[in-house]
């Protein structure tokens, strides 16, 4: 679809033409507003390309349609993200921005990520002959570190420090370098709230869907794409959102309870995909998720462990521990028995 871009910090405006992700005057973050309601021309099919995300040429490569299975628990449905090529929702995102890196004409990308992010935009990249930049925390996964140099080709940098601390150096890195700047921005937001429509599609009358957060991309796209589907009358009443972090690092859960700005933690989960001391899309997503009556649910370790033993028991396959923090998260809530709930599995590279 046709778009422009506006900056969420100073309000600065772009055309589609502009070629990055961060706005020019105050390094803000940027959204997309289309020209039209992206909803009013769903069908109730399954997500289309040229239909639902900013106007590009894009491959066609095979993701989405995952899946959404029953649970063995009564009123709960699971949508199995990992079962994308890389594993992971990441791949909604990343197709999203290599695209728009392509069409502009970089020879390379730079992302900082805990993991996941980082393997898909490699991946991708490598498909569009395109070189990959990754600024990973030094505390991330080593399996992942190693698939991404290896078998994706991408250099890769370890940064002593945290999610927040790779954010800075991909963010330096891209400018010095003249390289796209990938990662948790606009774009990935737009593929990534792609799942939103395929659940409504697939699940219609869903009650509740509970969404494991770290970057709150994936939260405040899909609030996005509720309002996008109630604005146009698609739906009549948006599902109640639930995001959820690990309990050892949780700074939209306090800021959501306290009402209070969201302040830096320093994460110490073992939940490396959602591991983010100050997610980049939080505040934005807390305002959405407040004026959607939303809801913010935090989980142990123990807690996501033990989801993660079950999952496997119960559906014979692997998950991380980020992928099954939606569905402890359900076991902590109290739904009437009348709720519709899914739980978003966002990825399976442990």
């Amino acid at each position: 679809m046709d778009y422009t871009l506006r900056c969420t910090a100073c309000g600065a405006g772009y055309s589609a033409a502009y070629k990055s992700q961060v706005c020019g005057k105050c390094s803000g973050i940027l959204e997309v507003r289309y020209e039209g309601n992206p909803s009013a021309r769903f069908d109730g099919g399954f997500w289309s390309l040229g239909r639902l995300l900013p106007k590009s040429k894009y491959a066609s490569y095979e993701l989405g349609n995952t899946e959404l299975v029953g649970a063995r628990r009564r009123g709960l449905w699971l949508k199995l993200e990992l079962q994308n090529p890389t594993r992971s929702f990441k791949d909604r995102g990343s197709v999203v921005e290599i695209a728009k890196a392509k069409e502009y004409g970089y020879r390379e990308v730079a992302c900082a990520s805990t993991g996941n992010m980082a393997y898909s935009v490699a991946y991708y990249a490598k498909l569009s002959g395109i070189k990959a930049k990754i600024f990973i925390s030094s505390n991330a996964n080593r399996d992942k570190i190693r698939d991404i140099r290896e078998t994706h080709d991408a250099g890769i940098t370890r940064v002593d420090g945290d999610f927040t601390e790779a954010q800075g150096r991909a963010f330096n890195y891209a400018r010095r370098k003249r390289a796209f700047l990938a990662g948790d921005y606009c774009y990935r937001q737009e593929g990534q709230r792609t799942i939103f429509y395929e659940i409504m599609a697939q699940l219609p009358g869903v009650t509740h869907i509970i969404v494991p957060v770290g970057n709150a991309t994936l939260l405040s796209g899909m609030l996005k794409a509720s309002m996008e589907m109630e604005a146009s009358g698609v739906i009549k009443r948006a599902p109640r959102m639930i995001g959820v972090e690990a309990e050892k690092c949780a700074p939209m859960f306090k800021a959501f309870s306290s009402r209070k700005p969201i302040k830096y933690e320093k994460p110490r989960t073992l939940a490396d995909a959602i591991a983010v001391g100050y997610p980049t899309f939080g505040e934005t997503a807390l305002q959405m998720l407040r004026a959607q009556k939303g809801s913010m649910v935090k989980v142990t370790e123990k807690e996501m462990a033990a989801e993660q033993n079950r999952f496997l028991n119960e559906h014979g396959i692997i998950a991380e521990l980020a992928g099954v923090a939606s569905i402890a998260a359900y076991r902590k809530l109290r739904l009437p028995r009348s709720a519709k709930a899914v739980a978003v599995v966002t990825g399976g590279n442990v």
